[in-house]
């Protein structure tokens, strides 16, 4: 018997102001998107279990691309496991658009392939059903 929560994808986008560049070059630090899992992990648990439930752990996080300040990331937490409490997660922040200051002050593009900056596998619990 399949669950129907399991694959439930949710997806938020964000842009990244300069105010959050950390280091050189713009680039804003690993734990923004971090920060970003932990929103829409809470959206996941609010339609999966009406319930806003607790981040518990990360299994794995890679940080595999650098997200910088002017960027618009896309954040997406998919359901891969469903137990009596507790959810699993699986994330992944994609940067969809990207600020060009090489061709002007405010200049930015729509990036023709998505670049994966993070990805990540966590639990989130909720309380137990009434």
């Amino acid at each position: 018997m399949s669950d129907e929560r399991l694959g439930l994808r949710v997806t938020h986008r964000r842009y990244v102001p300069y105010a959050h560049a950390h280091y050189a070059g713009n680039l804003v630090d690993g734990a923004y998107a971090l920060g970003l899992f932990g929103d829409v992990a809470t959206e996941v648990c609010i339609r999966t279990d009406g319930d806003e439930g607790l981040f518990a752990s990360y299994s794995d996080v890679q940080f595999r691309a650098p997200m910088k300040a002017g960027d618009v990331l896309e954040v997406t937490a998919t359901v891969t496991r469903v137990g009596t409490r507790s959810r699993t997660l699986d994330f992944e922040a994609r940067v969809v658009c990207r600020g060009r200051p090489d061709k002007g002050e405010s200049a930015a593009e729509v990036l023709d392939e998505p670049v994966v900056a993070v990805t990540a596998t966590g639990t989130v619990v909720v309380p137990p059903a009434a």
